[in-house]
């Protein structure tokens, strides 16, 4: 085995690293290269979303083919198999990953299918675990504790994945909702259960396994929430000098929730996509700023995590794993997933077209790929087999499944009567003059459109003071009806700019006669 090199994004620093480097420190010379090749990595794979989004083909496959590339058997001749380091930048990676989903979960979406989320992340992984790891026993042969191991492994879905395909697809809120939920909870339950597996003792008592997971997920739970809230009061009542400080703050908020839920041996991951979820549903300055420069960071953590993964894989010695990835896979997609979410959700009155897009779309990613590095950490015989396994895997059954997910949700004519796209709206606090400035940007599907400024009925002390269409800015008339792709600026006091954004958002949902037909708004965030 090779040892891990310093500079693992160049041929020559890689050749470099495998000769003895007698304590010499990083030069300037090694980070020139390391900058170069890793931001050409950068611009391929901004690339290759394009061509993803176009062919249909999951991006994480081109990030994943472009580590492997890179890697021993590729044209990059660089050997790297540190898995411990990997398993360190994945954590690291997931954290960013989980906190971005967080800040795009809608609480209005997630609210009434919680109970149904969590139980699916909890009991369907519970029902997975077991189906899973008997396939693989029964029909591969692995012995119980890899078997249960794998079967740990990948039936958590990827937040990642599951973040980015269903975002792209008019879906029910309810289905969206339970299977973001879903994805930000189920890391927790499985990476305990991965750990305890992979120890070196067997886990003799299932109850006492049972109770340490829901402690650590009720700690975590816990300090997640109190940090989110902490986290939202604060940043609402004190006016940063900069904008460009608020993506700063709301993102080490929700690292200070993983990082403490963690230290206080509680589930990280789920403080932090909960604290992450609190603040997205805050009504906080510059938020649309804050959205974007969490999703470029949620980007930027897929694409190295993604990489890093295609680098720690040796192709060559995925030869024979491949037949046994197919059938676990099998088991897993056909019998083992829809059996959790059948369990899960008839209880619950789900309808049978919801449950079946569910059962196919639990889509796995990266994070089954990292949580196959914790029994390689820690020595578990085959441990190298695990992951390969694991990774033929999801390569494979995210290929077929992530495509095919959209023609799936049109069979079932669940793709159809998708709600109005809500508005995006940008408050900046005038902290000397007591007010707010709105900026409030009409989408195309946005019953706004048409609307007489007058029609807004903003309440007093609200205004709507400049209107810019195609470019160009003017002052509005009460008569002058509003178009999609305007951008208004609102001018609302203190006092009323709550009520002022609310009816905003509620004549975005429900057009000018909002306030007779029901739609007042309410709940109507991001």
């Amino acid at each position: 085995m090779a040892p891990q090199p310093r500079v693992p994004c160049t041929c020559a620093a890689a050749r470099d690293a495998r000769r003895p480097r007698k304590g010499r420190p990083l030069t300037v010379h090694h980070l020139d290269q390391l900058l170069l090749v890793c931001s050409l990595v950068l611009l391929v794979a901004v690339a290759a979303v394009r061509i993803s989004s176009r062919s249909g083909l999951p991006s994480l496959l081109v990030y994943l083919g472009i580590g492997i590339a890179m890697g021993q058997d590729g044209i990059g001749d660089i050997h790297f198999n540190n898995a411990e380091l990997t398993q360190v930048i994945g954590y690291a990676a997931l954290v960013v990953i989980l906190a971005e989903g967080g800040l795009g979960t809608k609480w209005k979406e997630v609210r009434p299918v919680l109970s149904s989320a969590a139980t699916l992340a909890l009991v369907g992984v519970a029902v997975s675990v077991g189906i899973t790891a008997a396939g693989a026993h029964y029909l591969v042969g692995l012995e119980w504790r890899q078997a249960f191991i794998i079967g740990a492994v990948v039936s958590s879905t990827d937040a990642a994945a599951v973040f980015s395909v269903l975002r792209r697809i008019p879906l029910p809120a309810r289905v969206t909702g339970t299977l973001e939920a879903e994805s930000g909870f189920n890391d927790a339950p499985v990476v305990i259960l991965v750990v305890a597996f992979s120890t070196a003792g067997p886990v003799d008592h299932w109850y006492a396994l049972v109770g340490e997971i829901a402690l650590e997920l009720a700690i975590g739970a816990a300090i997640g929430l109190a940090v989110g809230w902490l986290g939202s009061w604060g940043l609402r009542h004190v006016a940063l000098p900069a904008s460009g400080l608020y993506p700063i703050a709301v993102l080490a908020i929700a690292v200070t929730a993983y990082a403490a839920g963690a230290l206080a041996h509680g589930s990280g991951f789920l403080a932090v996509y909960l604290a992450a979820m609190v603040l997205g549903n805050a009504k906080l300055p510059h938020w649309p700023a804050t959205r974007g420069f969490a999703d470029g960071l949620g980007w930027i953590a897929q694409i190295g995590m993604f990489v890093l993964l295609g680098l720690l894989v040796t192709p060559h010695e995925l030869g024979d794993d491949v037949w046994p990835a197919l059938i676990i896979g099998l088991v897993l997609t056909m019998v083992a997933r829809p059996l959790s979410v059948v369990l899960s959700l008839t209880p619950f009155r789900v309808p049978w077209q919801e449950q079946t897009l569910m059962s196919w779309a639990g889509l796995r990613g990266a994070v089954p790929i990292i949580l196959a590095t914790i029994p390689m950490v820690n020595g578990v015989t085959g441990s190298r087999r695990i992951f390969n396994i694991v990774f033929v895997l999801v390569v494979v059954y995210t290929l077929v499944q992530g495509p095919t997910l959209p023609w799936l949700a049109r069979k079932l004519k669940l793709g159809e009567g998708a709600e109005a796209a809500d508005l995006g709206i940008e408050s900046a606090p005038l902290e000397r003059l007591r007010g707010h400035l709105l900026s409030v940007a009409i989408p195309g599907e946005s019953k706004m459109h048409g609307v007489e400024v007058n029609e807004l009925r903003l309440p007093a002390g609200a205004a709507v003071t400049l209107v810019v269409r195609d470019g160009k800015s003017f002052v509005p008339m009460p008569t002058t009806v509003l178009r999609r792709g305007d951008e208004l600026l609102v001018v609302a006091t203190d006092p009323v700019r709550d009520a002022a954004e609310q009816r905003l958002r509620a004549v975005g949902h429900g057009g000018k006669l909002a306030g007779w037909l029901g739609t007042d708004g309410a709940g109507a965030g991001r």
